[in-house]
C-alpha cells in the first residue's frame, strides 16, 4: 500500500467514518465524485454505528503473503445497525460462539505491518458484543 492511499483510508480505518450519498444512500469509503449507485454528486459525511450482527463468515487459512503470519484468521459480513454491510476480520470468537446471527460490536486493533514502509496498520475488527 501506498502512503497516500494509507492517509486516504484513516477516516474509515480509525472511525469507521465515510460518505453517504443523499439521494439513494449508498455508503462510500472515500467522498467519491459522482455516486457508483445514482450518479448523484450530494454526499454526507457520517459515522456508522460500532454495533451489529455476523451475517456469514469464514475462515482463511490461505491468505495473501502479507496477512500469512494472522493465519488462520475469520473474516465476515457484518450488518450495521443501520443496515450498512461490511466486511471485516472477526476476532476474540471462542469455537461455540462463531456463529451467523450474534451480535457484534467494533474494536480497535492492529491489522498488519506494511513491508514496503513499515507502517503499522490499525483499525476495526469486530468481536461478540459484550452486552
Amino acid at each position: 500500500m501506498r502512503i497516500p492511499i494509507y492517509w486516504r483510508n484513516i477516516p474509515f480505518n480509525y472511525r469507521l467514518a465515510g460518505w453517504r450519498c443523499n439521494s439513494c444512500g449508498t455508503f462510500h469509503h472515500n467522498k467519491p465524485v459522482v455516486c457508483r449507485r445514482c450518479r448523484s454528486k450530494e454526499f454526507t459525511q457520517v459515522e456508522l454505528p460500532k454495533k451489529g450482527k455476523l451475517l456469514a463468515y469464514t475462515v482463511v487459512n490461505s491468505p495473501p503473503k502479507e496477512f500469512a503470519q494472522f493465519a488462520p484468521y475469520i473474516i465476515g459480513v457484518v450488518e450495521l445497525e443501520d443496515g450498512t454491510r461490511i466486511l471485516a476480520q472477526l476476532t476474540d470468537f471462542k469455537d461455540d460462539e462463531l456463529k451467523e446471527g450474534v451480535r457484534v460490536e467494533a474494536v480497535f486493533r492492529k491489522l498488519k505491518v506494511n513491508g514496503e514502509q513499515g507502517i503499522i496498520e490499525y483499525g476495526y475488527k469486530f468481536r461478540p458484543a459484550v452486552e
